[in-house]
C-alpha cells in the first residue's frame, strides 16, 4: 500500500489507538469505517471525528474493504480479523500504518524503538530525556500513550517508540533505524499462543539498521545473533568488551560508539538498581546510535524522573517500608522487584496470562517473610509457594472482599517485622480487580496511608 486516498479502510477498535488511526486515515483521504463491540466507545467518537461511519459489532468486513487497521489487543483469532484474513484483506496495526505513511514523506522521521518484557516505558522515557538534552525534536510514543500516527501527524523529527509484542505482531514492515530488545520472559502467552511466537514478535524490533540487545539474557543474545541488522550492539551490567556498553568502576561506559568513554555515574541513575541501570544502558545505546553526544546522555539521564507505580516508597512505619511496584505486571518484573530487598512481605496476584511463577518462587523464596495473595490466579501462586516455600506464611484473600487492597495491606502489616518491606509486586496483570496497574497502585497507596494514619 502506497496510497490511501479513495480506499475503504476498516478500523477495528474505537479506543485511543482506533481514534488516532481513523483520524490519520481521514487526513490521507481514505473512506473510514470504525467498529467496536462497545456502543459507548463508538458514540464517543461521533463527537471527535466527522466523516467516519460507525458500525457496532462487525464480525465480517464490509464489501469493498481493502485494508483493516486493528487496535493492538485484538487477537488474530477474533472473528472479524479472522474473516478479513480469510477474505484476503490485509490486517495491520496503527504502528504499521504510521510506518507506511512515514515512508511516503520526502523527509520521514527517525524511529528509535524499544521493546522487551519489562522496562520499556522507563527506557523510552530515558531516551526521550536524552534526546531533548541533545536538542532533538523528539517525542515518546507508541505503547507509552501517544499513538505513533499522532506523533507523525504532528511532524516530530525523532520518534522514541515503545512497542509491545501486540503492536509488533501487527507491524510486519517496521524497520527502525535503531531498535533495542531489553529482556525476554514469559508474558502474554495466551495471546501469542506460546513463547516462540511471542519471542519472534519481540525480535521484529531488531530488523533495522542497528540492533541492540541485553547480553545478560540468553534468549535476547540468541535473537540478537540472528538479527539481519547492519550493526549489532550489546549492553551488559558487567564490564563491556569492545562493541558493547556496560558498567565499570561505578560508571556507565561506552565501548560501542566510542573507544572507551565513561558517560555517567551509576549512582546518579533513577530508578536505582539493576533494572534501572539496564534501562539506562539501552536508552544510551539507542541515543548514541542516533549520534547523541556523551554530554547529552549524562544530562538526559540526570534529568529523567521515573514514572509512578514503579518501585515507589509509599511510607515507612515502625521500620517497615511500604513499596508500590504495581508496574511489575508479570513474573519477570516481580523477580527484579523482589531482588532489591532482603526480607519481604509480598503482595501478589491478578491475571498471570499463562505465565509460570514456579521459577520466581523457587529462586526468591528465601526473601519472603510472608505472602498475601489476591486476584483471579492467587491460588496458582499459593500452590507454587506450597511447593517451593512451605514455611512461608501465606494469606489467600477472597476477591469478594469489599476493599481487597485494604484487606491485603492489613494482612501484610500483620506479617511484617521491623526491617521488612511490604512490597506490592503482583507478577500479574490487574484487570480482574482494577482498571489497570495504575489504579491498583493507587489503591495500595491509599490503603497504606489509611492504615498507618498518614
Amino acid at each position: 500500500m502506497t496510497k490511501l486516498a479513495g480506499t475503504k479502510v476498516l478500523v477495528a477498535g474505537a479506543g485511543v489507538t482506533g481514534r488516532s488511526a481513523a483520524e490519520a486515515l481521514l487526513a490521507a483521504g481514505a473512506e473510514v469505517i470504525v467498529t467496536d463491540m462497545s456502543q459507548e466507545r463508538l458514540t464517543a467518537l461521533e463527537t471527535m471525528l466527522e466523516g467516519v461511519e460507525l458500525v457496532p459489532g462487525l464480525t465480517q468486513p464490509p464489501a469493498g474493504t481493502s485494508l483493516v487497521v486493528t487496535s493492538p489487543g485484538w487477537q488474530p483469532s477474533s472473528p472479524l480479523l479472522a474473516a478479513s484474513a480469510a477474505a484476503g484483506i490485509e490486517v495491520i496495526g496503527e504502528v504499521e500504518l504510521a510506518w507506511r505513511m512515514a515512508a511516503e514523506l520526502a523527509d520521514p522521521p527517525v524511529w528509535l524503538a524499544v521493546t522487551g518484557t519489562n522496562g520499556k516505558t522507563t527506557t523510552v522515557g530515558m531516551l526521550e530525556s536524552i534526546l531533548h538534552a541533545a536538542g532533538a525534536d523528539a517525542v515518546a510514543c507508541g505503547n507509552v500513550g501517544l499513538p505513533v500516527v499522532d506523533a507523525l501527524l504532528a511532524g516530530r523529527r525523532v520518534l522514541a517508540v515503545e512497542l509491545s509484542s501486540f503492536q509488533l505482531h501487527w507491524a510486519p514492515s517496521v524497520r527502525p533505524q535503531a531498535g533495542a530488545l531489553l529482556n525476554l520472559a514469559e508474558d502474554h502467552l495466551d495471546w501469542h499462543g506460546g513463547m516462540e511466537p511471542y519471542a519472534q514478535a519481540k525480535a521484529q524490533v531488531l530488523t533495522g539498521d542497528v540492533a541492540i540487545g541485553w547480553l545478560d539474557d540468553d534468549r535476547v543474545v540468541d535473537l540478537l545473533e540472528d538479527s539481519p541488522a547492519r550493526d549489532r550492539v550489546g549492553f551488559t551490567l558487567h564490564e563491556p568488551s569492545a562493541g558493547q556498553l556496560g558498567v565499570r568502576d561505578g560508571w556507565l561506559v561506552d565501548r560501542a560508539f566510542a573507544d572507551d568513554e565513561p558517560l555517567i555515574e551509576v549512582a546518579k541513575i533513577r530508578p536505582a538498581g539493576p533494572p534501572g541501570i539496564a534501562d539506562a544502558l539501552a536508552a544510551t545505546a539507542l541515543a548514541r546510535a542516533y549520534g547523541v553526544p556523551s554530554e547529552a546522555v549524562r544530562e538526559g539521564l540526570e534529568a529523567f524522573e521515573p514514572a509512578a507505580h514503579r518501585a515507589v516508597l509509599v511510607a515507612i512505619d515502625g521500620d517497615v517500608r511500604y513499596i508500590n511496584d504495581s508496574k511489575a505486571t508479570n513474573p519477570h518484573a516481580a523477580v527484579a522487584s523482589l531482588r532489591a530487598f532482603d526480607s519481604v512481605v509480598w503482595i501478589a496476584g491478578g491475571l498471570l496470562k499463562g505465565a509460570s511463577v514456579e521459577e520466581l518462587v523457587r529462586t526468591e523464596a528465601h526473601r519472603l517473610r510472608g505472602a498475601v495473595l489476591i486476584g483471579q490466579d492467587r491460588q496458582v501462586i499459593a500452590d507454587a509457594l506450597a511447593r517451593h516455600a512451605p514455611d512461608v506464611p501465606v494469606r489467600v484473600l477472597d476477591t469478594g472482599d469489599d476493599e481487597p487492597m485494604t484487606t491485603a495491606v492489613r494482612a501484610a502489616q500483620d506479617l511484617a517485622r521491623p526491617g521488612d518491606t511490604v512490597l506490592l509486586a503482583p507478577a500479574a496483570a490487574s484487570m480482574d480487580m482494577f482498571t489497570d496497574y495504575a489504579h491498583r497502585g493507587q489503591a495500595f497507596t491509599a490503603a497504606v496511608q489509611e492504615l498507618i494514619g498518614r
